[in-house]
């Protein structure tokens, strides 16, 4: 018997190893994690996951508190399934497939999760895709006509609820996954098959808190928001008590949403409206005499618009209230709020064309003329602005609404790349990206004749052209807009003035802007980017993301997502006086007036001279108290608050996907009997053995 234990010991003491063969090569297995490695495979990609409002939930989420586990199958339209699957889903079939789900309950109940596949070329296959609704946000709309379909191809998906867990692949794990449905297809009647592992368990379907006020107050889910950023040129003396300048105010938002989380790019709707107001602010820090402008000019990007308008609507209350956050801002002197909307696709046969989205006012008509002006300075390079079909209900979803929720007899302009629907096809969608982009200078070097094969090619599928959005035309509404500013500030009347043609948009940095804030490579770790912060992410998304702590108009770093941190920096940088007077950061930079641009990259930072200014973004019906949220009641006063659905997301643990084979039960089932069978023989046998040699023995 000792001899026995001594064996086992040495036995499970001995390094366990294993070695696989394959393509001539040898893998050893020395540790728990190499085995597990080999036997389950981490799959990349993007989750879609619950959010939560005061009515309800949207999104995705495994039904329960376990992981889900289904074997995987490519979809087919036409076939049932005969047991809980993992489907592989092909971009052509999203839209037909979650509309089945929601007419077919019985195919419905044996969907386990869904895995999307990911594809180079799909933009240019498929006519468009938007899981947004017909008409965005209707219910913020300062117009009666709802029905209108401003996103005609809509179809409203990523506004349902789904019990079951959904992942956007990456492309490597597309071409995997295929393969891998493949093999099960092929291998139906065998013991073995392929399952994906899902892991999306969402603490609001754990707890049972389904709806934003108990989430928030059984803390599990946090409110969707951010930090919206402003900046004004020249910068505002807060010490002098003549502030009355009126406000010329414009406005672009740098959140985008979709169906996955991690993957909302929105490269048209709405980073091309982002980029041309950097690119137009970057125009106007070279224009001399801006301090002599009779109007000031303030800059303001939102985050939080796709969800309910949080920052255009958490900055008016901001102003009510005269907050630290908008300092040397009176709403009072607001004379025009410019917004600055989709204009990626501003580019059609070789000309940018854009249209002015209006709510009528002397203002208005004033800005309106002032484009004109504009436009006529840039007629050399084939830029013109039209005004919007007057058949339009009103001004396109935009964060002009909440402005005129408030106040109805407010003077706005959105300037869009479209008159009467979105020109961008893939709105709110992961496909909102910057494609291979066609590039300024490729548009005004090539030759027509270079252009013409390169369009025949491309058509015949030679090659791989995606122009979803147009540098050109970002750099040309960028020119307009700085042009337009610079006109309504100065009171200058004269398109041929040499001031105004010599502001000149740069179109090198709206390339890098394109490369930095729509693309893996570089991403946020680009030159431009890395000159102001040390990003978090390499890769961007905008989605809006939670509200870290409690909102303040001096945030920590680690409160503010990559994206806001750059763009405070950027304005601060291209809205400083006097230009080339920096100084090392101390305790004195803001009292002086001062904010500190570059502190994260050398730990010093730069002492510059700027008002620009962080405002949170976060649901009005929402208040901070001894460190829980809390959801205050509708206030009449507030129109756009009794309508605000209190946007949340579901906390969790940990989200993953992983594939890995197993063996069928019944196979299992007839091995644990083999196994029970051979252990009874064998123990008959040694009896009989045992006995027979007992016997021969005493005969002996």
């Amino acid at each position: 018997m000792a001899l026995k234990i001594v064996f086992l010991i040495l036995l499970f003491s001995f390094r366990f190893r294993l070695s696989l063969s394959g393509n001539g090569q040898t893998t050893s297995m020395e540790s728990v994690p190499d085995l597990q490695k080999s036997m389950y495979m981490v799959v990349d990609g993007y989750p879609c996951v619950r959010l939560v409002n005061l009515s309800g939930e949207i999104g995705c989420s495994n039904p329960g508190r376990d992981k889900v586990v289904a074997p995987i199958i490519k979809y087919k339209n036409n076939k049932e399934l005969g047991q809980p699957s993992a489907i592989l889903l092909s971009m052509d079939d999203v839209q037909g497939f979650f509309l089945r789900i929601s007419n077919d309950s019985s195919f419905d109940s044996n969907v386990a999760g869904v895995l999307v596949e990911s594809r180079v070329e799909i933009q240019h296959k498929l006519k468009g895709f938007s899981p947004a609704r017909k008409f965005p946000q209707a219910e913020f709309a300062p117009y009666h006509n709802t029905n209108y379909e401003w996103n005609p191809i809509g179809s409203g998906i990523m506004w349902k609820s789904y019990n079951f867990p959904v992942f956007l692949l990456s492309e490597s794990s597309t071409s995997t996954l295929q393969e891998i449905a493949m093999k099960n297809e092929k291998t139906e009647q065998a013991y073995t098959t392929n399952v994906a592992e899902f892991d999306v368990v969402m603490q609001t379907t754990k707890v049972g808190t389904h709806e934003s006020e108990s989430c928030l107050k059984e803390e599990t889910c946090l409110p969707l928001g951010g930090y919206s950023v402003w900046s004004a040129v020249p910068p505002i003396n807060n010490s002098s008590s003549n502030q009355s300048k009126p406000i010329i105010l414009t406005v672009a938002s740098m959140d985008a949403a979709s169906f996955f989380r991690d993957k909302s790019l929105g490269a048209d709707s709405p980073l091309s409206g982002v980029i041309s107001l950097l690119a137009a602010v970057d125009a106007l820090s070279h224009v001399d005499g801006l301090d002599n402008l009779n109007k000031q000019l303030v800059f303001l990007v939102f985050t939080g618009e796709a969800w309910g308008y949080l920052g255009s609507r958490r900055f008016l209350v901001e102003l009510d209230q005269q907050s630290d956050a908008v300092r040397g801002l009176n709403s009072s002197l607001i004379q025009l709020v410019m917004e600055i909307g989709s204009t990626g696709k501003g580019f059609s046969q070789g000309n940018k064309t854009f249209f002015a989205h209006t709510q009528v006012s002397s203002d208005t008509n004033e800005a309106l003329d002032a484009l004109k002006l504009a436009q006529e300075s840039l007629k050399s390079e084939g830029v013109t602005v039209s005004n919007a079909s007057s058949s339009n209900p009103g001004i396109p979803p935009s964060s002009l609404m909440a402005f005129l929720r408030k106040n109805s007899s407010t003077s706005g302009i959105v300037l869009e790349d479209f008159d009467t629907v979105f020109a961008n096809k893939f709105y709110h969608s992961h496909l909102d990206d910057s494609g291979e982009f066609i590039s300024f200078l490729f548009v005004f070097l090539c030759s027509s004749f270079f252009i013409m094969l390169l369009k025949l090619a491309n058509t015949l599928g030679i090659i791989y052209v995606a122009a979803n959005i147009n540098s050109s035309a970002i750099v040309a509404a960028a020119s307009l807009v700085a042009r337009t500013l610079y006109v309504l500030a100065s009171d200058k009347k004269d398109s041929t003035s040499s001031a105004l043609s010599s502001i000149n948009v740069n179109a090198s940095l709206v390339e890098e802007l394109i490369s930095c804030l729509l693309d893996c490579d570089p991403g946020l770790s680009c030159e431009l980017v890395s000159s102001y912060i040390i990003s978090v992410d390499t890769c961007p998304s905008h989605y809006v993301g939670v509200v870290l702590g409690e909102p303040s108009s001096t945030p920590s770093p680690n409160q503010v997502d990559d994206i806001s941190r750059f763009v405070w920096n950027f304005l601060a940088d291209r809205t400083s006086t006097p230009k080339g007077t920096t100084t090392v950061c101390s305790k004195d930079c803001s009292n002086n007036g001062g904010v500190c641009i570059r502190a994260e990259t050398d730990g010093k930072g730069i002492c510059v001279n700027s008002t620009t200014r962080y405002v949170p973004a976060y649901s009005t019906r929402l208040k901070l108290d001894s460190g829980t949220w809390k959801v205050l009641p509708p206030n009449s006063s507030d129109p756009m608050g009794m309508l605000d659905p209190v946007w949340t997301e579901s906390n969790w643990n940990t989200i993953g996907l992983r594939v890995y084979t197993v063996q069928e039960a019944a196979y299992d089932r007839v091995v644990l009997l083999g196994g029970i069978s051979v252990t009874v023989l064998a123990y008959l046998a040694i009896v009989l053995i045992r006995a027979y040699i007992t016997k021969a023995l005493k005969q002996d």
